[in-house]
């Protein structure tokens, strides 16, 4: 026992490191535990004996995984995905499950094995691309909300495809087509009618009973979890796929955010231990004859899965711009592609070489495609010559909102980026009878603050074409809220080039380097965040001191917080 929970506690010390090196080099930390286990396994070190408490710990994390993204499925969520990213979504599937399956069979694999790795390449990461997406502050963007839209596509399909290939369970090659679908429908059918009667008269009772104490509510999630995730595999499916129906079973319950919260730390804790036992258990004797595979597969998924997500959003009317930065999204494999590689050889379809393959393609793919997302507006740039294939000549449904003219020809102030800050920046602005044009990218808000009566030009700030169609000449002040480096930079160059000399703020994040945009012509920077706390001092202090007031100014500011 000694020698195991040492053993436990150096992967632990080891894979804290190697995560910490990962985020000095901005990849996701599931890389290096992986390389973690490469390290401790048979093929460095040979560190690792623990293979079977590993392996079940592995087993838990991957059920806690597929639990948590059930969990997150509401229904009524699920009901406000949009058509563009339902049907993008479902495009990039189809295709590139038809061109990955033809592509891996001309490498002279099997047609089973073929179609898992076809599948395999279709899922991205939904934790990896909400995660880059949230830190640059780009999750509510446009073409942020589609490419969220089209995860949660990608996680419905990989549990359907999970349910699919479980029911070819033992011999892949017997049997009717026919008496396959009927018995993968019959044990469907029979799992959504006792889903519906847990939902509807079970569930709801138990939870409530369980959440007066927070930590039984845990109990009880994992509990749940774990235990559907057996019964899915005893009824023919998988431990993943049951898990995943365990965690949608309480999605539309009040205790839903409550459980993911103290979930979500487990996670991620488990799924180390999946990591470290797949990169453990990696046969580098058969990786060398895979190098190559691996290699085309990876150019396919950097390369194909944009191309093929260009393609459907410049079908439906979407700019090159939109199209490319919700490409860049797929353009990697996720953690789910590897849990279906390895679900396909415990049901007895693959052999070891598959899984390696696919981590090796997953490996490649998420750290290129990392690089790729944080730094797509500058890539972007340097692309757009070459992307105009993919869009139409007139892209109607982002024109629809152009070719509408509800904007000033002279303006006091010109706010750039109306996101929840600037737009709330522009309404304020025009309260104290200023004019006020704000400009935005994103039709849906563009629409949404014109109902509002604020005047509004859709266009992009960061060409130089677009810079000078507003009313720069007459404008004293322009503020831009745009969220990185490289549009302010392009903005503030175009400004130069039209000769703008009113004055330009930037609001900026806490990582922007403030000394370079002043170097490139802003007047001021705001920094929302410290203003904030700044103001809130100076509202909490008036309250609890009300008598000392320093100020006039801390008066005012604690009569605000008061009415607001």
């Amino acid at each position: 026992m000694y020698t195991v929970f040492s053993e436990f506690a150096l992967l632990l010390m080891m894979s804290a490191a190697a995560g910490a090196f990962a985020l000095w080099l901005r990849q996701p930390v599931l890389i290096a535990y992986i390389v973690i286990g490469i390290v401790v396994g048979p093929a460095v070190l040979g560190l690792v004996t623990a293979h079977d408490q590993i392996d079940l710990l592995a087993q838990i994390g991957v059920a806690m995984l597929l639990f948590v993204v059930g969990l997150k499925l509401d229904l009524k969520h699920i009901r406000h995905i949009g058509p563009v990213a339902l049907a993008t979504g479902l495009g990039q599937l189809a295709f590139t499950i038809v061109i990955g399956f033809i592509i891996v069979l001309m490498m002279g694999k099997g047609w089973i094995e073929a179609l898992y790795i076809a599948v395999a390449l279709t899922f991205s990461s939904t934790i990896i691309i909400v995660k880059l997406l949230s830190d640059k502050h780009e999750i509510d963007s446009l073409h942020g909300r589609i490419a969220v839209g089209f995860l949660i596509v990608q996680d419905l399909a990989v549990v359907i495809a999970m349910m699919v290939m479980s029911a070819l369970r033992g011999d892949a090659g017997e049997g009717s087509l026919l008496a396959l679908a009927g018995s993968l429908g019959l044990r469907i059918g029979a799992a959504v009618a006792g889903l519906y009667l847990l939902m509807r008269y079970v569930l709801p009772r138990v939870v409530d009973r369980m959440a007066q104490s927070q930590e039984l509510l845990l109990i009880f999630a994992v509990a749940w979890g774990t235990g559907l995730a057996a019964l899915g595999e005893w009824a023919g499916f998988s431990k993943e796929a049951g898990a995943f129906l365990a965690g949608f079973s309480l999605a539309s319950t009040h205790y839903r955010d409550a459980i993911n919260a103290r979930l979500t730390g487990i996670r991620d804790f488990l799924l180390l231990f999946f990591f470290i036992d797949l990169g453990s258990k990696l046969d580098f004797s058969t990786l060398g004859s895979e190098l190559s595979p691996a290699l085309v597969l990876s150019l396919f998924v950097l390369v194909g899965n944009p191309l093929i997500v260009m393609a459907i959003m410049g079908y439906m009317g979407y700019r090159k711009r939109t199209g490319f930065l919700c490409g860049l999204t797929v353009a990697q494999i996720s953690e789910f592609s590897i849990i279906f590689v390895a679900m396909g050889i415990s049901l007895g379809h693959l052999d070891n070489s598959a899984l390696g393959l696919t981590t090796l393609v997953g490996l490649i793919t998420i750290a290129l495609s990392t690089y790729a997302i944080l730094y797509s507006h500058p890539l972007y740039e340097k692309l757009a010559p070459w992307l105009e294939v993919f869009e139409r000549k007139r892209p109607f449904r982002e024109l629809a909102v152009a070719t509408e003219r509800h904007d000033l020809e002279i303006a006091d102030v010109i706010v750039i980026g109306l996101g929840r800050y600037g737009s709330r920046l522009a309404l304020c602005l025009t309260e104290v009878e200023l004019k006020v044009l704000g400009v935005e990218y994103d039709p849906e808000v563009v629409r949404k603050l014109r109902r509002k009566g604020l005047p509004v030009r859709y266009g992009d700030c960061t060409t130089s074409e677009f810079i000078e169609s507003l009313p720069i000449r007459d404008t004293r002040w322009i503020v831009s809220t745009l969220p990185d480096m490289t549009s302010n930079h392009d903005l503030l160059n175009g400004l130069r080039a039209h000769h703008f000399t009113g004055g330009v703020a930037i609001v900026a994040r806490d990582d922007f380097d403030d000394g370079a945009l002043k170097d490139f012509g802003a007047t001021t920077i705001l920094y929302p965040m410290r203003n904030a706390v700044d103001y809130a001092v100076d509202a909490l202090t008036a309250l609890i001191h009300p008598n000392d007031r320093a100020t006039p100014e801390v008066e005012s500011t604690a009569s605000r917080s008061q009415t607001d």
